[in-house]
């Protein structure tokens, strides 16, 4: 299957500025992580192996949905569900552009998904800390990877919902990355960009991109049918399954 560019690109605007609105919880969990090698101020070096398990997590759980999702698309052979699928996943990409425009926090995504699973690992995490050895910061930054969030969630469904474990694993790929300036603890790069990518004017033209990511998303099955743009949606890996 083609690259979804046009869902890699929301996918990396919805990590780049939606971990603004997490910044009070995964903040707090960065720092925290970022010391545990035993230094007080924590390391650069620590920061970035968690990070790294972190971004390898929503790898991970990408190609898990991914793989589960193409593998329904096979085993239920029902004319239509791969577009069906293709404009809920378009749906779950606007939903998270009004996300980023809600300043005030009053509109929720839904995260409790994991809430069962995170259940399951929370005894595993225990076990990890303290976590002073690389394997050990690996590992619970994986974990941390998959603590419920909205968002994550969000993009996880997103990703489950394209239906091609490669397509899913670029796109947890790509929210992940987008995260990093931020999450990055005890940076001077993360502090800085972090200032600025709280101003209003970024935040709204991200997510008139993440929106346009998400309606582009849902009409391409009936845009590819359009001679004229075909070439232009084919280049952006649009596919109409």
């Amino acid at each position: 299957m083609p690259i979804d560019f046009v869902a890699l690109a929301a996918a990396l605007l919805s990590g780049l500025f939606g971990s603004l609105h997490c910044a009070a919880m995964c903040g707090g969990i960065a720092t925290g992580l970022g010391s545990c090698g035993g230094q007080a101020r924590g390391s650069f070096g620590v920061a970035l192996r968690v990070n790294a398990g972190r971004l390898l997590g929503y790898v991970l759980a990408g190609l898990l949905v991914g793989a589960l999702g193409a593998g329904l698309l096979q085993l239920v052979d029902a004319s239509g569900l791969g577009t069906l699928l293709r404009v809920l996943s378009g749906a779950v990409l606007v939903a998270v552009a009004l996300r980023l425009l809600d300043v005030h926090k009053k509109y929720k995504l839904p995260g409790g998904a994991g809430a069962g699973l995170w259940r399951w690992l929370a005894p595993l995490q225990r076990r990890l800390l303290p976590a002073t050895t690389p394997a050990r910061q690996w590992l619970l930054g994986m974990l941390w990877g998959w603590l419920p969030c909205g968002l994550s969630s969000s993009l996880l469904l997103a990703a489950w919902l394209q239906a091609d474990w490669l397509n899913a694993a670029l796109t947890m790929a790509a929210f992940g990355l987008g995260t990093l300036p931020l999450m990055l603890p005890l940076t001077w790069s993360g502090v800085q960009l972090g200032r600025r990518l709280a101003q209003p004017a970024w935040r709204r033209s991200a997510a008139a991109l993440v929106l346009s990511a998400g309606v582009l998303t849902m009409t391409a099955p009936w845009l590819l049918q359009v001679p004229a743009l075909q070439g232009v949606l084919g280049a952006l890996g649009c596919r109409g399954h």
